[in-house]
């Protein structure tokens, strides 16, 4: 296993090369880190603390954790690691549990519900206190598995954009650790001993459609390590013409451009609009 200041040295690289790619922080933003408990966005707090107190950028950044209501919660490891870091936050208690226990039947899968909940809440908190950039710990795992599912069991050709306009473009979301891998994460968490809290909503609830996703990207990684990274690279690298989707190539006219030396394509920014 590597060595705990190897794994921050990668861990800081990727997230760096992530914020820079996709310009997520800029001079005078105030950043909302999610700071859910989980392995994910303790990294990412730990990670974007030590960016800030690097970078010549100059950036707010504060944590935000939405207590659910969840039977067992106990968040006092949390403040602790907070507090001894001088880390603002807010830890917000608002009961979701209930409602999803509520609206969904049981054996069922409570993530699709909670996530909107969740979302809801964290994008009025950040609007109502002025912060205009929101941070999710989603990886670079999450992304490409996230892909997959889309594909495989949604038909769609979509995942986790590394920077995201808000539906009610009132919310910039951006996910550094988009380009970090998941068992670098787990391995640094482990070793600085993060004060994790589980999430007990779904108890022993089992999502089958990630967990055989993430065993086929798995078993693929094993034959070609360049796996995963291919996938997340196809997400940067779409080529319209070589798919089916009519918005993106006008099929109906090819004819009529056949022999042209420029063939006409639909616009790159409406392309991009599409995407968001």
């Amino acid at each position: 296993m590597p060595k705990v200041a190897e794994l921050e040295k990668k861990l800081l690289h990727y997230t760096g090369k992530a914020i820079a790619d996709f310009d997520m922080i800029k001079h005078g933003d105030r950043v909302m880190v999610c700071l859910s408990g989980g392995k994910d966005s303790f990294t990412m707090m730990h990670v974007l603390r030590l960016l800030q107190q690097r970078a010549k950028v100059d950036f707010e950044l504060f944590a935000f954790t939405l207590d659910q209501a969840q039977p067992g919660w106990n968040d006092s490891g949390l403040r602790a690691w907070l507090n001894e870091r001088k880390i603002p936050f807010e830890i917000l208690t608002r009961d979701t549990y209930s409602i999803v226990k509520e609206k969904i039947p049981e054996g069922q899968t409570y993530c699709s519900l909670c996530s909107r909940l969740r979302r809801g809440i964290i994008y009025r908190y950040a609007e109502e206190k002025g912060f205009n950039k929101i941070a999710l710990g989603h990886h670079r795992d999450d992304l490409i598995r996230t892909l997959l599912m889309s594909i495989l069991y949604n038909g769609e050709i979509r995942s986790m954009p590394p920077k995201l306009l808000s539906d009610n473009r009132k919310n910039i979301i951006i996910r550094p650790l988009a380009y970090c891998q998941e068992k670098d994460i787990a391995a640094f968490a482990s070793a600085l001993a993060f004060p994790i809290i589980p999430c007990n909503l779904c108890g022993s609830q089992e999502n089958l459609m990630r967990k055989r996703v993430k065993h086929l990207i798995d078993q693929l990684a094993e034959e070609n390590p360049k796996v995963p990274s291919n996938i997340l690279h196809a997400l940067s690298s779409i080529k319209p013409s070589q798919l089916m989707d009519k918005k993106f190539w006008d099929f109906k006219h090819l004819e009529e451009q056949q022999g042209e030396d420029d063939i006409k394509t639909f616009p790159f920014d409406e392309m991009e609009s599409a995407f968001g």
